[in-house]
């Protein structure tokens, strides 16, 4: 099991909850791209942490809907994940910023005046004012 992983699906579904308390799991999927399988462990992993609290409520066309409610724990995981994760990509982001200059110094002047992607070069202008 990966735990980062685990820990960015749990992130997105209560955010998801967040916004939206009667989405279901079928949503979720659609919306996340995880299989409805991993977002109905995860479901229940939430509730087993006490960050969510999972209600049956009543529909003409539905017996069976669920409403997922935020608990104060789970508005405090949300934070606590947010920063944590916010921490990883500015790590990230640094580190991929220093191969960038790296790669941009291997390459000279007549290799970039020979590329044929417009693109690149653009990126590459804007990444030399950073």
């Amino acid at each position: 099991m990966n735990t980062f992983i685990d820990e960015e699906i749990h992130l997105k579904i209560l955010r998801l909850l967040q916004d939206n308390s009667r989405i279901t799991q079928r949503e979720m999927n659609q919306k996340m791209g995880v299989s409805v399988g991993k977002i109905n462990y995860c479901i229940s992993a939430l509730s087993e942490k006490g960050l969510i609290k999972i209600e049956r409520f009543n529909k003409a066309h539905n017996k069976s809907a669920y409403m997922y409610r935020l608990t104060p724990k789970g508005f405090e995981e949300i934070a606590r994940l947010t920063l944590s994760f916010l921490k990883l990509k500015v790590s990230e982001y640094n580190r991929i910023k220093l191969e960038i200059q790296s790669l941009y110094g291997q390459v000279n002047q007549t290799d970039l005046e020979s590329c044929n992607d417009p693109g690149l070069l653009t990126d590459l202008k804007t990444l030399s004012k950073m």
